[in-house]
């Protein structure tokens, strides 16, 4: 073996999460091909993954798989290091950070529901900081906010909805 060479062994838990985020990069891909009826409007159907991880497999394995959704949607649609980008990673990392600390929350009151309606919250938040710091510097943001949270508490909603049936689906005993 030569000294520049670097290999790698992936594990089953490696081929676990690659899959998981072969799912959400297809559904990231998918709804791309969505028309949009205003900007920054989009369901998120890829967070369904992202929320079904982290109750499946915990934050770190769902930080994975939303942050690859991300790098590899962004290169496959040929937004890497665009503006687009940035406010998809934006919105990744504040949703993240927002499941992070919702974990902590207890869950007889928290479960996928209320966890995807604050995650569609936080991401549609995170987004908006960046576009206010960055691409729009205006206070005139500020008027938007009805709008684009009400947007993302319903697909919060509605991606909670999925996700908490797939959870419920997938706790089922095979049958024989």
């Amino acid at each position: 073996m030569q000294a520049n060479q670097l290999i790698l062994h992936p594990n089953h838990e490696d081929h676990h999460i690659a899959r998981l985020a072969a799912y959400a990069i297809l559904l990231h891909v998918m709804e791309a091909m969505i028309p949009s009826p205003l900007p920054g409007v989009k369901p998120g159907i890829a967070n369904i993954v992202v929320l079904y991880v982290l109750y499946r497999d915990g934050w770190k394995a769902c930080a994975w798989v939303s942050l690859l959704r991300v790098l590899a949607g962004s290169l496959v649609l040929g937004s890497f290091l665009t503006p687009t980008f940035m406010l998809s990673l934006s919105g990744a990392v504040s949703s993240l950070l927002c499941l992070g600390l919702a974990q902590f929350l207890p869950k007889k009151y928290f479960g996928p529901l209320s966890l995807s309606m604050l995650a569609a919250l936080a991401h549609m938040a995170g987004q908006l900081v960046l576009v206010r710091c960055w691409l729009i510097p205006s206070a005139g943001i500020v008027y938007l906010l009805p709008l684009l949270m009400s947007f993302a508490l319903l697909f919060g909603l509605v991606n909670g909805v999925i996700t908490a049936r797939l959870l419920q689906l997938a706790s089922r005993p095979k049958r024989a």
